[in-house]
């Protein structure tokens, strides 16, 4: 079964797979991808299927190595990062940026990352602006 087709079935944010090896997370925003990172699990060359796609997943994605991502949603930031970058992408929709979880501006890590270009650096201002976020909340 393909990324893809696990999104569609449901219970899952973000499902990569590549030669029968699957990993799924059902949790929201950029925290699957950073745990990815952060337990050093090898993802290169798989192929992702996520809800949600913005400019600081798709940075993630490229730290990660993905090869291919199918988001349901994407915004136009992060769908021009990705193909940039040689990694092959489908969607469902695609947006001009993603909003935030109440709908009256942007989210949080698209407005961090927009005016970024080296993932190292996204990487470090998402995890940042984490922190800050669970400061204030």
């Amino acid at each position: 079964m393909t990324a893809r087709e696990l999104l569609a079935q449901g219970g899952y944010t973000v499902v990569l797979c590549r030669d029968g090896v699957t990993y799924t997370d059902t949790r929201r925003g950029v925290a699957p991808l950073l745990a990815l990172l952060d337990s050093a699990t090898d993802v290169a060359g798989f192929a992702a299927a996520d809800k949600v796609v913005g400019k600081a997943a798709a940075f993630l994605y490229l730290r990660l190595g993905v090869a291919a991502v199918h988001a349901a949603v994407i915004s136009t930031p992060a769908y021009d990062l990705l193909t940039a970058n040689g990694v092959s992408v489908t969607y469902d929709t695609l947006v001009p940026a993603i909003r935030n979880r109440a709908g009256d501006g942007y989210c949080p890590m698209e407005t961090v990352t927009l005016p970024l270009t080296d993932p190292a650096e996204a990487e470090t201002a998402i995890r940042k602006r984490l922190v800050e976020l669970q400061v204030t909340h």
